[in-house]
């Protein structure tokens, strides 16, 4: 399986807190504007939310107030950085070695 690479985020509204966002099956991680990266889950969010905050990301609108007011800490990691978590996402989609 291929790693997600985040891609950058339209803020369409022009000010966001959001820089990047990448959506790799049932997560979605999103890069703020102070370099940290945090996934979120749908099995936490529920699909409803998780598929809210997916459409915002693809719109490029709304995404950090959907975070701040609707999902807040309910994320499944976080990273300091982008090279965090790139190693990361990369060790987790690595193929077994048996």
């Amino acid at each position: 399986m291929t790693p997600p690479r985040l891609q950058a985020y339209a803020n369409r509204h022009g000010e966001s807190g959001v820089t990047a966002w990448a959506i790799h099956g049932d997560t979605l991680s999103v890069e703020f504007g102070h370099g940290a990266v945090y996934v979120y889950a749908a099995r936490e969010l529920g699909a409803p939310t998780f598929d809210a905050l997916c459409g915002s990301a693809r719109a490029g609108r709304g995404l950090a107030t959907m975070i701040g007011r609707d999902v807040g800490e309910r994320y499944v990691a976080r990273f300091d950085d982008r090279a965090q978590w790139a190693h990361a996402i990369a060790q987790a989609t690595a193929p077994s070695k048996r």
